[in-house]
């Protein structure tokens, strides 16, 4: 059997959000072996990522949060492979504006471990970006996937609506920098860091507010 290992796949399009709208580029992480696979964050280019995937069966397609740009492409990739999209239910009001004709099809909670191919992806909830956002931590790995909650050099935005900066602050210290320093970020834009090289910057965060 072959270890678990993390793929990237990154993709662009456009985010919305209060009458706004972006030019982004997204990483979609892919986790699993050579024969099994989970998606977090279908973005933009359901065929992509469905290249990515390859002939392994995808199980399920993690959303870390319900910004469009994170879930745009999930209910066509979960249409051609029959994944399972799983939804922290605090972001349900994000994702109607996106895909009101379609519920995710499961709830994410707080604790829950998501298995792919050797990998355990234990879900830890870190509102402020998002009410619904979520981290995907890996001990084995030793890496959480951050989605827009923590990017290399500081928290995710939160001057738009459904987001709160205190929160975010609190999510980050509490839920994030208490996992091990050596422990990789892979966040949902950009590169990638480690709890170590950001931990040290919480205060200055605090203090700039943003």
């Amino acid at each position: 059997m072959t270890a678990p290992r993390i793929e990237r796949v990154v993709t662009s399009g456009r985010f919305t959000l209060d009458g706004g709208s972006w030019d982004v580029d997204n990483n979609v992480w892919l986790i699993g072996d050579d024969h099994e696979v989970v998606v977090v964050d279908a973005a933009h280019d359901a065929d992509a990522v469905a290249a990515a995937v390859g002939d392994r069966r995808l199980t399920a397609i993690v959303c870390t949060h319900a910004h469009n740009d994170h879930v745009n492409a999930a209910p066509a990739l979960a249409e051609r492979t029959g994944a399972v999209i799983w939804l922290h239910p605090d972001d349900l009001p994000l994702w109607r504006q996106t895909h009101p004709e379609r519920e995710p099809d499961a709830w994410l909670t707080d604790g829950q471990v998501i298995e792919a191919a050797g990998a355990d992806l234990r879900v830890l909830h870190t509102p402020g970006h998002a009410p619904g956002a979520v981290c995907l931590h890996d001990r084995g790995l030793a890496t959480v996937l951050t989605g827009d909650t923590l990017f290399r050099g500081g928290p995710g935005a939160t001057g738009r609506s459904f987001s709160h900066f205190p929160t975010i602050i609190g999510s980050i210290r509490d839920r994030l920098l208490t996992l091990p320093p050596g422990t990789r970020v892979l966040p949902g834009h950009g590169a990638p860091t480690t709890i170590g090289e950001e931990a040290p910057h919480l205060e200055e965060w605090i203090a700039h507010g943003h």
